[in-house]
């Protein structure tokens, strides 16, 4: 059986692209491959911005924490167990300012865990201990980010590669829709290729 987790974090909610696609990644997935999807909206339910709670909490033992740092620990221990218990991720992002919403920073502020989520090696070379899953990244953008000009603005692709694979989940296919903001055909057309790109995804799962 198949354990599919979705999280979008776009604050258009289910109107932004990131969303809708993430969410036809996800649910075509499960109707291809079965098994169950498990939904996190950080846009509808953000996580909040770590604090000295969840920094202390989670380096003492579960006996000693004030229930200040029980309940940081434990929702970052709930989102953990999350991403554990998926083979599949699907990942949405909307850009805000050349990178990630702040919602989803924080999701990963949470998750990226000393002795739980990575480690080190006898050498100190930090090691991703999630490992063994699919994730796939959409990441949509008004501008064309992904060749030209732009392209050395995207801080929101390579940013979230690098921390889901710093956390052992290297196996990324990313899903671009960007170029939306130059008039309603170059919308319709920015559309159309992601449409392609998700088909491609969905056929190959079948």
């Amino acid at each position: 059986m198949t354990n599919i987790l979705i999280v979008t974090s776009s604050p258009r909610g289910p109107e932004g692209l990131s969303t809708r696609f993430a969410t036809e990644i996800a649910e075509g997935l499960k109707t291809a491959l079965g098994g169950t999807l498990s939904r996190r909206d950080l846009a509808a339910n953000p996580p909040p911005h770590i604090a000295q709670a969840y920094i202390g909490g989670r380096v003492v033992g579960p006996e000693t924490r004030t229930p200040e740092q029980a309940k940081a620990v434990g929702l970052a221990q709930e989102l953990v167990d999350e991403v554990t218990a998926a083979d599949v991720i699907v990942l949405g992002s909307g850009m805000i300012n050349f990178g990630p919403s702040s919602q989803l920073k924080a999701w990963f502020d949470h998750i990226t865990w000393p002795g739980v989520t990575f480690g080190y090696s006898a050498a100190g070379k930090p090691q991703g201990l999630l490992t063994g899953k699919k994730v796939y990244l959409v990441t949509a953008s008004g501008g064309v980010f992904s060749e030209g000009d732009w392209a050395a603005f995207d801080f929101q692709t390579g940013y979230l590669r690098h921390l889901l694979s710093f956390i052992g989940l290297t196996d990324i296919q990313i899903i671009r829709v960007e170029g939306t903001v130059f008039g309603s055909e170059a919308a319709k057309a920015a559309i159309a290729a992601t449409e392609a790109q998700v088909r491609a995804v969905l056929e190959k799962a079948a």
